[in-house]
């Protein structure tokens, strides 16, 4: 298949996501937003990956170019292609979908646990993982279930964790970090971890960073899972 990221941050990249498309013989192409290149051609692609960023969705102002991206992410849902967004990517989807996106009650930083909901066990993508498992998180904002969609997962601090229309699914939080991804955030965007109540300190976060090879393997199940049900 041929896969194509939108990307928002030069260090929020596909990170394991590209690993898993590499090793499973797809097409990787992408487009580097914050450098202002061109979207593609809606024919140029067959799964579409909108990956995480460090603004807002509803900051169009300060950046022009996501009045463009929402409606393209509009036509690559339309056009029936397979669409997955991460974080940011996640609540671009639940917007343009009448989903909506807004302030978390609590910034969500660290390792979490997460919960599937009795939804996700409808779901051919989502039923084969455990019921809990640990994600990475990384955010503020938060997403709005669409109009339609299953509610899949949930966590203590951020009650939409996941969601799944058709072809579509939006993640909150990240399955595709690696230790490079957690240290470019921590370069990049340290001075969020300030204190709260779901916000762990550097040396916490470091401290389970042996977690990041669960998640990796939970990634490559879910990657499948999508690739199988979606993937022709």
């Amino acid at each position: 298949m041929r896969i194509h990221s939108l990307e928002h941050e030069p260090f929020e990249g596909l990170s394991n996501i590209e690993v898993w498309a590499k090793n499973r013989g797809h097409r990787i192409s992408r487009t580097l937003l914050f450098n202002n290149e061109e979207l593609p051609d809606i024919n140029d692609f067959d799964w579409l990956v909108i990956m995480g960023g460090s603004m807002n969705i509803y900051k169009e102002v300060k950046y022009p170019w996501l009045r463009e991206e929402k409606n393209f992410i509009t036509e690559a849902i339309a056009s029936k292609k397979i669409v997955l967004g991460v974080c940011l990517g996640s609540q671009l989807i639940a917007d343009v979908l009448g989903g909506r996106a807004n302030k978390n009650r609590f910034r969500e930083i660290g390792w979490f646990p997460v919960s599937l909901t009795r939804e996700a066990r409808k779901s051919s993508i989502f039923s084969n993982l455990p019921d809990i498992f640990t994600a990475f998180h990384w955010h503020g904002d938060t997403f709005k279930i669409p109009p339609g969609a299953l509610r899949i997962a949930e966590s203590e601090g951020c009650a939409n964790q996941a969601f799944e229309y058709g072809r579509v699914i939006g993640l909150q939080f990240h399955h595709e970090y690696s230790v490079d991804s957690i240290n470019l955030m921590f370069q990049n965007c340290g001075d969020e971890l300030v204190d709260g109540k779901y916000i762990q300190k550097p040396d916490e976060i470091v401290s389970q960073i042996s977690n990041v090879f669960e998640i990796q393997k939970l990634l490559n199940l879910l990657l499948d899972n999508i690739e199988r049900e979606f993937g022709e």
